[in-house]
């Protein structure tokens, strides 16, 4: 566990992460990778190392450029590839604190009144 405070490293915050979500090959490559079904790129295993500490502290550790990057990397699996959310909601989040939190994934069910 890195100290509390210290910040992930930026070396990889130039990735052209639209490029990534829009290149299937590239994308699906990636989540392989973040689901343990195959090998990852040095980028791949760092954002595997990453993932569970940020979901649980808000990305604290995370740069301007780094909160961005995952907003829009969420935003892409929620809307077109919902598929591949789950599965990395149930693998990084088996609690659902994320989703709780967020209120991400409750169906949009807004008729509670």
């Amino acid at each position: 566990k890195a100290a509390q405070g210290v910040k992930y490293t930026t070396k990889y915050d130039n990735i052209n992460v639209d490029m990534v979500l829009h290149n299937e090959r590239l994308l699906n490559n990636y989540m392989e990778c973040l689901m343990d079904r195959r090998a990852c790129s040095k980028e791949g295993q760092l954002l595997k190392e990453i993932i569970p500490d940020a979901l649980q502290t808000d990305c604290a550790r995370c740069s301007e450029k780094q909160k961005q990057i995952a907003g829009t990397i969420m935003s892409y699996l929620l809307q077109y590839k919902k598929k591949y959310w789950d599965e990395l909601l149930c693998k990084y989040d088996p609690e659902g604190n994320f989703r709780k939190k967020y209120e991400v994934d409750e169906d949009d069910e807004d008729d509670e009144e």
